[in-house]
């Protein structure tokens, strides 16, 4: 699948938002993210000029499941650079400069007379990470891997660090975990290379760290890999290697932007959401998902909830990648569920006798289920069947704006079908011959209740758009499944209004703080600006009993979809301000880990709602745009087709279609 449209060109205004300090970090606390989608860093440089960075990877699972927090300590760290240039350039210096160069992927550190001394970034195209040094004058670079797992300790073993080597450090950690065919023998290392010898300094030095995880059952066959990997970025020359990154940047930025560039609070609004989809990019594309908890620049090795995913959490940060046309960045999370399928798939015949499949809400990448009987125990969990539900509204919709066959049949169908067909055969039916979802949790509010509206409301949502397929591309004894299921399923509306279970079935105490009747609304988008109903929707909106800003609150996202843009103003404010370190989106941990990347993704997805909502061949812009909110802006929707406007003063003053025969299909609103 092809990522975003063809690059013309990075807006020049991206500029004015590099993350630029005057002061060293002091610690962590102080870093800045880097990324190439696979490998990140947090980096920082310190009072004595040393440059430092800890090293995470989408896969370096170390194999424990035991550390507090349901395997706190399984996303490791690979491991704690330090760089050091002798003689110093710092000491005596004029003062301290650094900038993370956004268009570039780039961190720059120097002083304010000698800009840039050092240069630090991972290479969009290849896994290593580079540090660049130009000096005034000759300097000798020590690079230091500093590892804190020296000796086993919480949980985890030692680092091993190779002996033998020439030029060059090699460490690696390797899993102890033998039961689980993902983790057993995870190896996962990084070689320094470029290194020289005391007596060779120079005005311009060149280092790099390769990184690797792979499944090796020794030592020498990890090496071996890592051997050949060295061999092949390192057969690429520095401007060459430097050229392409730069062209995967300046590609990415030119997919798509939101510049608010006038209003309250414009400046923190638009940084929060460029430094969200920066940080996007720096984790997006390795194996496994981008963690909400932390994602890979949690400041510490220890994060809770370590080798689990909670779907739940997750997708906030992948919404907003459809308008944002990053469909690449998506598809490690469509990967990951798709391959638990068949696993899944067994276990539910094996548990249940009957086909089609679900996802738990909370479990490890490799997948798995537990079985339910009615008289198991309720808990968080224990009967959520909606993830694989909103897994295929949110495949449908990547489908949707991209038009890939391949996708649909390799992706999308599979998943679909397998959910609905999992509420088909899995859950009976009441009198009238309508299914009963019974038991079942509300998500996490409420527990074993009867027909809960995000299930009730998935399946319509779900059911429709596979209906609404061409026929062609689906079959007849499929559309006729869904078509008789989809007259099966309960109502969402009782008694004219939205509730979040069958009122005539458990009513149970909430477990939790949301609200599961708006998943009409979102995910679930059965009503919103321009559709059928809206009122009812807007009536249990105005109701509902949690009302919550920030973190993985979708209170943001719903306000914009029904078209109240000053509440969708106020929270997406509260998402693009909350940050809790020095880094201005390094979001403070609400309900999870430090970076909070629901709040970012919520913040993202809330923000171009407001901007523009698209369904079928409609797109409505500015449905919930604000009149003192001025704004450029570059989003993509559905049938391959990016929108492109600015605002002035609550008035649209341009607008651009691609292609110019969507035009028809766009409706312009009044900013209120």
């Amino acid at each position: 699948m092809e990522a975003g449209a063809a690059s013309a060109g990075a807006p020049a205004l991206l500029d004015s938002y590099n993350v630029c300090w005057d002061t060293p970090g002091e610690n962590v606390g102080g870093s800045v993210p880097l990324g190439n989608g696979d490998i990140a860093l947090n980096a920082w440089a310190d009072k004595s000029g040393d440059l430092l960075f800890y090293i995470g990877k989408s896969d370096a699972w170390s194999g424990d499941l035991t550390s507090p927090g349901y395997g706190g300590r399984s996303l490791i760290k690979v491991g704690l650079i330090r760089v050091s240039l002798s003689p110093n350039p710092f000491d005596g210096a004029s003062g301290f400069r650094q900038e993370l160069r956004l268009r570039e992927g780039v961190l720059e550190i120097g002083t304010k007379d000698k800009f840039p001394l050092m240069r630090l970034w991972v290479d969009a195209c290849r896994p290593v990470i580079h540090v660049e040094s130009t000096t005034p004058m000759p300097v000798q670079m020590r690079v230091n891997q500093e590892s804190w797992r020296k000796v086993p300790a919480n949980g985890l073993g030692a680092d091993t660090i190779v002996t033998g080597q020439t030029n060059r450090v090699v460490w690696y950690y390797k899993s102890s975990e033998t039961n689980i065919p993902a983790l057993l023998h995870r190896t996962i290392g990084a070689a320094i290379t470029g290194l020289k010898s005391a007596s060779a300094p120079t005005t311009n030095q060149h280092v790099m760290v390769h990184v690797l995880t792979a499944q090796c059952p020794t030592q020498d066959q990890w090496l071996e890999r890592l051997d050949r990997q060295i061999a092949a970025t390192e057969a690429v020359s520095l401007e060459q290697s430097r050229r392409e990154h730069l062209g995967w940047w300046e590609g990415f930025w030119d997919r798509s932007h939101i510049f608010v560039t006038a209003g309250a609070n414009a400046r923190e609004v638009t940084t929060g959401y460029l430094l969200q989809r920066f940080k996007n990019a720096c984790t997006g594309r390795g194996e496994f998902p981008i963690k909400f908890n932390g994602s890979l620049f949690v400041l510490s090795d220890f994060r809770a909830w370590g080798h689990q995913y909670w779907f739940q959490n997750t997708r906030a940060i992948y919404w907003p990648m459809l308008a944002s046309g990053d469909y690449d960045l998506m598809q490690p999370l469509f990967k990951m569920y798709r391959d638990m399928l068949p696993g899944n798939t067994k276990q539910v015949r094996e548990f249940y006798q009957h086909d089609g499949a679900y996802f738990a809400e909370i479990g490890p990448f490799w997948g798995g289920l537990g079985r339910r009987t009615p008289e198991s125990e309720g808990g968080y969990g224990n009967f959520y069947y909606t993830p694989i539900l909103e897994y295929s509204a949110m495949a449908l919709d990547c489908y949707a704006h991209t038009g890939d066959a391949a996708f649909l049949k390799n992706i999308v169908l599979p998943m679909a079908d397998a959910g609905v067909t999992f509420f088909d055969q899995h859950f009976k039916r009441d009198a009238q011959g309508r299914l009963l979802i019974e038991p079942a949790d509300a998500i996490e509010m409420y527990f074993k209740v009867r027909n809960p509206l995000p299930d009730v409301a998935g399946l319509r949502y779900v059911l429709q758009r596979l209906i609404d397929l061409p026929p062609e591309l689906t079959g007849p004894s499929a559309r006729a499944r869904w078509q008789r299921l989809l007259t099966e399923v309960p109502p969402v509306l009782q008694n004219g209004k939205i509730l979040p279970m069958d009122a005539g079935g458990p009513q149970p105490k909430a477990s939790n703080v949301e609200n599961p009747e708006l998943y009409a609304i979102y995910p679930f988008r059965l009503y919103g600006v321009g559709k059928p109903g809206i009122e009812v929707a807007q009536a249990a909106f105005q109701a509902r009993g949690v009302r919550k800003a920030g973190c993985w609150y979708q209170d943001a996202v719903q306000a914009a979809l029904l078209g109240y843009s000053a509440e969708a103003q106020t929270n997406v404010t509260v998402h693009f301000t909350r940050y809790g370190a020095r880094f201005p989106a390094f979001w403070s941990k609400g309900n999870d880990e430090m970076p909070d990347e629901d709040n970012g993704g919520n913040g993202m997805h809330a923000l171009q709602s407001m901007l523009l909502q698209a369904e079928g061949d409609k797109v409505l812009v500015l449905p919930a745009w604000p009149r003192d909110w001025d704004v450029d802006f570059k989003l993509h929707a559905p049938r391959q087709t990016i929108i492109e406007g600015s605002v002035r003063a609550g008035s649209l003053t341009s607008l651009k279609v691609t292609p110019e025969s969507r035009r028809k299909d766009v409706v312009v609103m009044v900013p209120k």
